[in-house]
């Protein structure tokens, strides 16, 4: 009986949404795939014509997963009445017939209702398996090497970040491997990504993607005034005048610089204007030495904020 119960709460599933078709008919006849303002729109129906309420959660956990457990009692009359049927008793009694051929429906043979019911259930069936199967063909895993645009290299030894923009969902971050590569998983025929990496300018990507060309490169630009800093900070330079008036031409007046600690080096982050900054990282004896840049944000071609941390506080 749970198991007959189950089918025929499917059933219900697919009722509900044909009753709900009828004040919004451009909605996903499918109430697993309902989400958001669909999810919303059928919470304001429900309350409309039955004056039943369901919670966002528990719309989730039964009518877009199936955990194996029918709903209350309560739930199922509700719902039934919202698809036309006076409570779940009558709704399992009008389509018992599924399971037993030999009851009738009054104005119709069992054997005649049997076939009208099971050749839609056969046919969606067959739709569902071949959706699933076209859905695993076309899903294929990406792989994204990132080059630098000067050398043509593969950019090794660096930590790059991707932030995929989805259409319908928010946005999945991913972080390069060992190989500095990206490996992404998809059926889409085109990609939209936010990619950033230390030393090289932040770049949104747009990229078709095709079925049978799995490997795809891509090129940054070289954020040559984060390699300016990072090299005045590591190289021991006798021109300091000289050092100094490159890093003003490069950094905004209004610039805000944050140096983040190693998060087990127990210090704190600390916050420098343009001048301080310069006058740390052009003396020597400030300790502001071997610095590794995080990333750069420019306006109007200078730097407006720069992240930055000592390497030393990693080892």
């Amino acid at each position: 009986m749970q198991q007959e119960d189950q089918i025929l709460f499917s059933l219900l599933k697919k009722e509900i949404a044909q009753a709900m078709m009828k004040s919004y008919p451009g909605i996903d006849p499918d109430v697993s795939s309902w989400k958001g303002q669909q999810i919303l729109e059928f919470q304001e129906d429900l309350l409309k014509k039955v004056n039943g309420q369901l919670s966002e959660k528990w719309f989730y956990t039964h009518m877009k997963a199936s955990n194996g457990k029918l709903p209350r009692i309560d739930v199922l009359n509700l719902l039934s009445r919202y698809a036309g049927y006076i409570d779940w008793q009558d709704f399992r009694f009008k389509n018992g017939h599924i399971f037993r051929p030999d009851i009738t429906v009054p104005g119709k043979s069992g054997k005649s209702l049997s076939i009208l019911v099971r050749i839609p259930l056969l046919f969606m069936a067959v739709m569902a398996l071949i959706l699933i199967i076209l859905k695993m063909i076309n899903t294929q895993s990406y792989r994204f090497t990132f080059i630098d645009n000067d050398t043509g290299e593969p950019i090794l030894n660096n930590v790059i970040h991707a932030e995929l923009l989805m259409s319908d969902q928010s946005p999945v971050n991913f972080t390069s491997d060992e190989k500095g590569d990206i490996i992404v998983r998809t059926n889409k025929g085109r990609i939209n990504m936010i990619v950033k990496a230390p030393y090289y300018i932040s770049d949104t990507i747009k990229r078709g993607l095709r079925k049978f060309s799995t490997d795809v490169k891509i090129g940054l630009k070289p954020d040559y005034y984060a390699l300016m800093i990072s090299y005045f900070s590591q190289s021991d330079v006798s021109s300091w005048e000289r050092r100094r008036e490159q890093l003003e031409a490069i950094i905004s007046d209004d610039a805000i610089i944050y140096q983040f600690p190693d998060k087990n080096a127990g210090s704190s982050m600390a916050l420098y204007n343009k001048q301080e900054f310069i006058d740390k990282i052009t003396i020597p004896s400030s300790g502001l030495r071997d610095i590794e840049i995080l990333d750069c944000h420019y306006i109007d071609g200078k730097i407006a904020v720069l992240r930055f941390r000592i390497m030393r506080d990693m080892e």
